[in-house]
Protein backbone atom coordinates (compact mmCIF):
# COMPACT_ATOMS: atom_id res chain seq x y z
CA UNK A 1 0.00 0.00 0.00
CA UNK A 2 1.25 3.47 -0.87
CA UNK A 3 1.34 5.72 2.19
CA UNK A 4 -0.23 8.72 0.46
CA UNK A 5 -2.94 11.09 1.69
CA UNK A 6 -5.07 13.52 -0.28
CA UNK A 7 -4.52 17.22 0.36
CA UNK A 8 -7.96 17.73 1.93
CA UNK A 9 -7.31 15.00 4.51
CA UNK A 10 -3.92 16.53 5.23
CA UNK A 11 -5.45 20.00 5.64
CA UNK A 12 -7.83 18.61 8.27
CA UNK A 13 -5.02 16.77 10.07
CA UNK A 14 -2.82 19.88 9.93
CA UNK A 15 -5.58 22.01 11.40
CA UNK A 16 -5.87 19.45 14.21
CA UNK A 17 -2.14 19.67 15.05
CA UNK A 18 -0.61 16.85 12.99
CA UNK A 19 3.11 16.10 13.00
CA UNK A 20 4.51 17.34 9.68
CA UNK A 21 8.00 16.93 8.29
CA UNK A 22 9.22 18.71 5.17
CA UNK A 23 11.82 16.71 3.26
CA UNK A 24 12.90 19.43 0.84
CA UNK A 25 16.24 21.18 0.95
CA UNK A 26 16.77 24.09 3.36
CA UNK A 27 16.49 26.80 0.68
CA UNK A 28 13.19 25.34 -0.55
CA UNK A 29 11.89 25.18 3.00
CA UNK A 30 12.91 28.79 3.68
CA UNK A 31 11.12 29.95 0.52
CA UNK A 32 7.81 28.72 1.93
CA UNK A 33 6.64 25.76 3.99
CA UNK A 34 3.52 24.50 5.74
CA UNK A 35 3.33 26.17 9.13
CA UNK A 36 4.72 23.93 11.85
CA UNK A 37 6.54 21.60 9.49
CA UNK A 38 9.92 20.41 10.75
CA UNK A 39 12.71 20.38 8.18
CA UNK A 40 14.34 16.98 7.67
CA UNK A 41 15.87 16.96 4.17
CA UNK A 42 15.23 13.69 2.33
CA UNK A 43 18.93 12.81 2.52
CA UNK A 44 18.72 12.94 6.33
CA UNK A 45 15.53 10.89 6.80
CA UNK A 46 17.30 7.57 7.44
CA UNK A 47 19.64 9.08 10.04
CA UNK A 48 16.88 11.08 11.76
CA UNK A 49 13.98 8.60 11.65
CA UNK A 50 14.52 7.92 15.36
CA UNK A 51 13.48 11.51 16.13
CA UNK A 52 9.98 10.90 14.81
CA UNK A 53 7.11 9.83 17.03
CA UNK A 54 5.57 6.40 16.84
CA UNK A 55 1.91 5.61 17.25
CA UNK A 56 0.69 8.80 15.56
CA UNK A 57 0.50 9.72 11.87
CA UNK A 58 3.50 11.63 10.56
CA UNK A 59 2.74 13.66 7.44
CA UNK A 60 5.62 14.00 4.99
CA UNK A 61 5.62 16.82 2.46
CA UNK A 62 7.95 18.04 -0.29
CA UNK A 63 7.47 20.21 -3.37
CA UNK A 64 5.28 17.89 -5.46
CA UNK A 65 4.98 14.58 -3.65
CA UNK A 66 7.83 12.54 -5.12
CA UNK A 67 10.47 12.92 -2.41
CA UNK A 68 7.87 12.73 0.33
CA UNK A 69 6.49 9.46 -1.06
CA UNK A 70 9.96 7.90 -1.08
CA UNK A 71 10.60 9.13 2.48
CA UNK A 72 7.19 7.93 3.69
CA UNK A 73 7.77 4.51 2.11
CA UNK A 74 11.01 4.20 4.07
CA UNK A 75 9.47 5.43 7.32
CA UNK A 76 6.60 2.94 7.04
CA UNK A 77 9.16 0.14 6.60
CA UNK A 78 10.80 1.14 9.90
CA UNK A 79 7.51 1.24 11.80
CA UNK A 80 6.43 4.88 11.57
CA UNK A 81 2.86 5.68 10.50
CA UNK A 82 4.05 7.99 7.72
CA UNK A 83 1.84 9.46 5.01
CA UNK A 84 3.02 11.41 1.98
CA UNK A 85 1.00 14.50 1.13
CA UNK A 86 -0.15 14.07 -2.48
CA UNK A 87 0.83 17.06 -4.58
CA UNK A 88 3.12 18.47 -1.89
CA UNK A 89 3.61 22.13 -1.08
CA UNK A 90 2.71 23.11 -4.65
CA UNK A 91 -0.78 21.61 -4.22
CA UNK A 92 -1.05 23.21 -0.77
CA UNK A 93 -0.41 26.63 -2.33
CA UNK A 94 -2.72 26.01 -5.30
CA UNK A 95 -5.51 25.20 -2.84
CA UNK A 96 -5.03 28.63 -1.26
CA UNK A 97 -3.38 27.56 1.99
CA UNK A 98 -0.74 29.86 3.51
CA UNK A 99 2.94 29.10 3.89
CA UNK A 100 5.49 30.34 6.37
CA UNK A 101 8.70 31.81 5.02
CA UNK A 102 12.06 31.64 6.74
CA UNK A 103 14.29 29.05 8.31
CA UNK A 104 12.61 28.41 11.64
CA UNK A 105 12.27 24.61 11.73
CA UNK A 106 9.94 24.05 14.66
CA UNK A 107 6.38 25.07 15.40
Amino acid sequence: MRPEVHLTAFATAHRDGAVVIDVREPAEYAAGHVDGAVLIPVGDVVARAGELPRGVPVYVICASGNRSLAAADYLVRVGIDARSVAGGTAAWLRAGHPVTRGTRTTA
